[in-house]
């Protein structure tokens, strides 16, 4: 994937200030928790033409690598999919910021040699912190592009040392209904799971998030570590981990015990494959038009190779 310097696609003030904290080594570990995006309750709305090619450069310099321009700090924080904080767009913005994600441990464990429960804290002290430009496809067939910081879930995965029966990665966020009052709800079996196969944990795209716009990760956006995996749809991007097994058997994560028949285990961003209810195969861009979607979400270079001799539309 091609890469291109933080300071020509981040807007200046932003980036002095992500300098700032990088120099500084690691991430105030006070800040911290991100949304994944799942589902809404209504339908996306029905797919339009395409108004604009996703290559298109924007001119502006501010760009991912096919010339998407970033999503401004405001919307990526205020436009989020959270529903252990509700279920409006609205809700994580305002409900978020009295949880408490200092300190905050997460135990690594299941079928590894070396098991683990470590802050993290120490983990932004181990592993050095990388900036990555992802775009972010929702399932509800919305889009983002967002400057992220964080750390290959590789290099965790590799200091457990999975035995040889592991074959998924199983994630769980914090089961607390008091600081997270959606987890009242009984429609969810919550705690929020998610998984993925090991190899697909193990491809260096797939991230821990630790921050966005060169800052610690709003409560909003899934504090203080969250699971950041490009090429599938949000809502596997699981926020405020606590929990991390590796299993020999397929994990089933929240959405698809709650609507098996709309959400499977893979997720990845294929626009030849419709969502029951909607169209897959255009995006509405937030703070930009509706594009055409990218299989994989435009990495299909980097990952095509983990679903050989699959067929991708029975393993949605």
């Amino acid at each position: 994937m091609k890469k291109i310097p933080s300071s020509e696609i981040t807007p200046e003030h932003i980036y002095l200030s992500r300098r700032q904290i990088m120099k500084g080594a690691v991430f105030s570990a006070a800040a911290l928790a991100l949304a994944a995006c799942a589902p809404a309750n209504t339908p996306a709305p029905a797919a339009a033409s395409p108004t604009q090619d996703s290559t298109t450069p924007s001119g502006s310099g501010e760009t991912d690598e096919l010339g998407n321009p970033l999503t401004s700090y405001k919307s990526v924080t205020t436009y989020n999919n959270y529903y252990e904080f509700g279920q409006d767009k609205m809700s994580p913005s305002l409900l978020a910021g009295d949880l408490v994600t200092s300190p905050w441990q997460v135990e690594v464990g299941g079928l590894v040699n070396n098991p683990m429960t470590v802050d993290v804290a120490d983990l932004l002290k181990k592993y050095d912190q990388e900036e990555r430009i992802y775009r972010l496809r929702c399932v509800e067939a919305w889009s983002m592009v967002i400057p992220w910081t964080g750390f290959p879930l590789a290099k965790l995965l590799k200091e457990v040392e999975p035995k040889a029966e592991a074959k998924y990665v199983r994630f769980e966020t914090l089961n607390d209904p008091k600081q997270l009052p959606g987890e009242n709800d009984n429609y969810f079996k919550w705690p929020y799971v998610e998984g993925l196969r090991l190899d697909e944990a193990m491809n260096d795209l797939a991230i821990l998030g630790t921050g966005l716009y060169g800052k610690p990760l709003p409560n909003q956006d899934g504090a203080p570590i969250r699971l950041v995996v490009p090429w599938k749809y949000g809502f596997k991007s699981i926020k405020a981990i606590v929990k991390i097994d590796l299993v020999a058997e397929m994990p089933t994560s929240l959405w698809m015990a709650a609507a098996p028949n709309e959400y499977g285990f893979y997720a990845n961003v294929n626009p030849e494959v419709p969502h029951p209810r909607w169209s897959q195969s255009t995006e509405r861009r937030i703070e930009g038009s509706r594009v055409a979607t990218l299989k994989f979400n435009g990495y299909e270079e980097e990952v095509a190779g983990l679903y050989q001799g699959m067929d991708l539309s029975k393993n949605f």
